[in-house]
């Protein structure tokens, strides 16, 4: 009886990109941006009521950040958070570093 091989397909990189979100880099930098703010309220062992309270929002807003629905958070109000929370955020422009395709947004 022969192996039957698995198909798979190679991912881009960006789960968003492969998913068809019409924004994917910018889906792909919140979602970055909302892991690093849900692992900062969980490092200083805050609670979502206590975590609302530093980032001026309302509790079902902080749980909806941390189980990473992010309709309503721009990229502009999830930087905020992070210098709420005590984090310096920086923002680096710079030339295209790869020879084809589109540019990226990148969260390091």
């Amino acid at each position: 009886m022969a192996k039957k091989e698995k198909a798979f397909v190679v991912g881009s990189g960006n789960v968003f990109a492969d998913l068809g979100h019409p924004r994917p880099a910018e889906a792909l930098a919140k979602a970055e941006l909302a892991r690093k703010i849900g692992a900062i309220i969980e490092r200083r062992g805050l609670t979502q009521a206590a975590a609302a309270d530093v980032l001026e929002i309302d509790q079902p807003k902080v749980s909806a950040l941390t189980r990473g629905r992010l309709a309503g958070f721009s990229l502009d109000r999830l930087v905020r958070f992070l210098v709420l929370l005590g984090s310096d955020v920086e923002i680096v422009v710079k030339p295209r570093t790869r020879a084809a395709g589109r540019a990226r947004v990148l969260v390091a």
